[in-house]
Order: C-alpha cells, then sequence, then structure tokens
C-alpha cells in the first residue's frame, strides 16, 4: 500500500515545485491554437494565463539570484525581471494598433501608469498587511523610502510637464518635443541613480540590524530543509539564460494576447483605463506573491525595494524604452497622460511617503494603500 502512494506522492510534489511552468508553457500552446483558429475570447485568457505562470517562473528564479546576490542587486534583478515582462506588453500592444490609434496608445499610457499604481498600493498594501497582521510592526530603512518617495514624486511631476503643454500653441510640436526631452531626462535620471544605489549610498537600500537578524533566523530554517529545486542547483550564469529564454516566450505569447486582446477589449466594451490596469496586474502578480512571500518572512526591506523600485524603474525605463522602440517602428507615441492617471500616481506617492516615513510599518497602512487602489479601479472602469 504504501509502494502504491509513493509515485503518487511524489509525482504531487513534483507539480507542486514545477507547476507554472507546465502551466505556462501548456496554456501558451493553446492560446497559439486559438489564435490559429480565429478564437480571439479564448487565446486571449489562455495567453494571459501562460504569460503569468510564466512570469511565476521568472520571479521564483529571479528571486534565487536575489538571495544570492544580496541587496541591492536582488532587489534590481526582481525588479528588471517583471519590468521586462510589462514592456513587452506593452510594446506589443503598442504596435498591433491600426497605424497607432487613439485608444490603444491610451489603452498603453494607462497600463504604464497601472503597473506603479498596483506596485505601490496593491503589492505593497497587500504585502505590507500581510506582514502587519503577522509581526504587528515590521522595521525598514528610512532612507530606501524617503529616497524612493522623492525620485518617484520628481518623476511624477516630469511625466506632467507634456500633459500640460498639449493645451499651448502648436500643442502637437510641442507635445512631440516635450515627450522625447522628458524620456531622455529619465533615461539620464535613472543612470544617476543606479550610481547612487550601487556605488556611493547602498546602505540607503540594506535593511536594518533587526531585519538582518531575522533574516539569518530564516535562512537557518531554511538550511534545515532539503532544497529539491532545480534552479536552486544552477549557476547564476545559468539562471540568468534561463530567465531570458522564458521573457522571450513570455514576448511571443504577449503577440498573441496583443494582437487579439486589444479587439476583445473593444467588442467587450471595457474602458482604456481598465483594460490598461488588466495588463499591469497580469505583469506584476509574480512580484506581488515574492512581495507577501517576503512579508511573512519579516523581509519588509525587501517588500519596500521591490514595490518601490519596480515602480522607479517602471517610469524611468520603461517610458524611454517604449519611446524609442515606438520611433524607431515609425509609431507616434507621446507622453500626454490624462488628469486621473498622473492624479493617481502623485496621489499614491503622497500616500506611500506617509506610511513609510517612520521606517516602520503595520496592517492599517497596508489597507489604507488598498483602498487606494480600489478607489483608482473604479474610475479606470468606469471613466
Amino acid at each position: 500500500m504504501e509502494s502504491s502512494d509513493k509515485p503518487s506522492s511524489s509525482f504531487m510534489e513534483f507539480f507542486s515545485a514545477y507547476w507554472d511552468i507546465f502551466v505556462g508553457i501548456f496554456f501558451g500552446i493553446l492560446a497559439f491554437l486559438a489564435h490559429k483558429n480565429g478564437l480571439p475570447l479564448v487565446s486571449t485568457i489562455l495567453a494571459a494565463i501562460s504569460i503569468g505562470a510564466l512570469s511565476v517562473t521568472i520571479s521564483e528564479i529571479a528571486e534565487i539570484l536575489a538571495e544570492r546576490l544580496g541587496e541591492p542587486y536582488g532587489s534590481f534583478v526582481l525588479t528588471f525581471s517583471a519590468v521586462a515582462v510589462e514592456i513587452l506588453l506593452l510594446f506589443m500592444i503598442l504596435s498591433s494598433g491600426e497605424h497607432a490609434d487613439p485608444e490603444t496608445l491610451e489603452t498603453v499610457k494607462s497600463g504604464i501608469i497601472s503597473a506603479v499604481i498596483v506596485d505601490m498600493n496593491v503589492l505593497l498594501g497587500l504585502a505590507v498587511f500581510v506582514g502587519g497582521l503577522a509581526f504587528k510592526e515590521q522595521e525598514h530603512n528610512e532612507d530606501t523610502s524617503s529616497t524612493y518617495t522623492t525620485i518617484l514624486f520628481v518623476s511624477a511631476l516630469a511625466l506632467l510637464v507634456p500633459s500640460v503643454l498639449q493645451f499651448s500653441n502648436e500643442a502637437e510640436k510641442k507635445l512631440t518635443e516635450a515627450s522625447i526631452i522628458i524620456s531622455i531626462m529619465l533615461a539620464i535620471y535613472y543612470i544617476f541613480i543606479y550610481i547612487f544605489q550601487t556605488k556611493t549610498h547602498s546602505h540607503f537600500f540594506k535593511s536594518t540590524a533587526r531585519s538582518r537578524i531575522m533574516r539569518m533566523k530564516r535562512k537557518i530554517n531554511e538550511e534545515e530543509e532539503e532544497e529539491n529545486y532545480i534552479f536552486d542547483k544552477f549557476s547564476n550564469f545559468i539562471n540568468f539564460i534561463v530567465i531570458f529564454a522564458l521573457i522571450l516566450m513570455v514576448g511571443f505569447i504577449a503577440e498573441i494576447f496583443a494582437s487579439d486582446g486589444m479587439p476583445v477589449f473593444k467588442e467587450l466594451g471595457i474602458s482604456t483605463g481598465l483594460a490598461g490596469l488588466i495588463i499591469a496586474i497580469i505583469s506584476v502578480t509574480p512580484e506581488i506573491f515574492t512581495a507577501v512571500k517576503a512579508a511573512k518572512n519579516d523581509q519588509i526591506q525587501r517588500v519596500i525595494n521591490i514595490a518601490m523600485g519596480a515602480s522607479t524603474v517602471s517610469i524611468l525605463l520603461t517610458v524611454p524604452i517604449l519611446m524609442a522602440l515606438s520611433y524607431m517602428n515609425g509609431i507616434h507615441f507621446t507622453l500626454d497622460f490624462n488628469s486621473l492617471q498622473i492624479g493617481a500616481l502623485i496621489f499614491t506617492v503622497i500616500l506611500a511617503w506617509k506610511t513609510t516615513d517612520n521606517g516602520e510599518t503595520n496592517y492599517i497602512e497596508g489597507i489604507s494603500h488598498l483602498m487606494l487602489f480600489i478607489c483608482f479601479a473604479v474610475i479606470a472602469a468606469l471613466y
């Protein structure tokens, strides 16, 4: 009897460890077949599931690399892997529109802002809420949040510039020029931030003494358990190659999602704001799982680094890269975000500043971020 149970138990353990890879590949194949057979709604749903599942795998491998590299480099790997998926999704949608129609452009702009809103309110809010319930209060390096909220506030104001110029004389010309200038400025700004994070002020992004002690205790407990996850056994170089290959796979499936998804959104009457929010949630979901897991292990510093780091990269790299890719492919893309998007971004930054400025978090601060997200989602759906 025991011998017959062992194969079943082994299979369940194997599937539990690698379900995301199987689901991602299987649903990706189904999405491709549905796309070829003219079933856009089915292919869109299947492609979204596939992208989400493969993104979980990317996130898990990135987390292994993050643990090995330490902060702040570890959080860089986590944020860059997620933002790569975001850029792929948004660019595929941008290039899927017929001559870059207004609805497609608005969906992409909504996706850019929504990624930050989801990172800062859903990811941060949910992780802080879960961590607050488990530990009452959690301590992080207040220099981290202070630096990031300053960067995000300035970046939000920079994105406001093209939006203001669209009401001036020769608006179209000035809007295009301002969008290019702001994109270049954001990219340069990020170079300085990268140096600041990794060279001159890396201590701003490392955990406090209390958080380090908790992490050491967790690591000792983990070392007592046997680890059989295959990516734990790979070298950093091999894991980076695997991540790159998975991102390429996501790019292929994202093309299916974009080509079938946009017509489906229009047919179902889904607003551009809600469509952008759906895209953001698909790309950010793996990060949310990683952040909640970190919060439950009292690694709130990792949560702050992921949420605010990903938001920073979403603006300072996603915007310039999308602008460059657009003009390389003859797509006229400008940064005239609407008042809801800029307003929600600024309010999010202000709330993040208020909830993290003292270096401690609790569950009520997590609920506050989730409440702000719900308000944004309602407006995005009905705007």
